[in-house]
């Protein structure tokens, strides 16, 4: 089974974010910066990568997804920023 990225991205530091999971990192980042997909993304202009965490088994990280969507946003943001304090789009490390 191929693995799987959990993933964050934001319109900035400390904005609206989203969660989702992928087996393509760097598609699916590009797909959300170029907004592509209509949906909640594109309609608040979620471009910037803050989070990623990656799993060996893609059933793993789709598990990790659907935990993480019950969190509180303060947890989303503590988990940011242990990673990522400065908030920096981690897209230009992917490409």
């Amino acid at each position: 089974m191929p693995g799987g990225w959990v993933y964050i991205v934001t319109n900035r530091p400390n904005g609206t974010l989203y969660l989702g999971v992928t087996a393509d990192l760097p598609r699916r980042i590009w797909e959300h910066r170029e907004a592509v997909v209509a949906g909640f993304t594109k309609r608040h202009g979620l471009k910037h990568l803050v989070y990623a965490e990656h799993h060996d088994d893609i059933r793993n990280a789709i598990q990790r997804e659907k935990l993480m969507k019950h969190w509180k946003r303060a947890w989303k943001v503590q988990l940011i920023l242990r990673d990522n304090p400065d908030w920096i789009d981690l897209y230009e490390q992917l490409i």
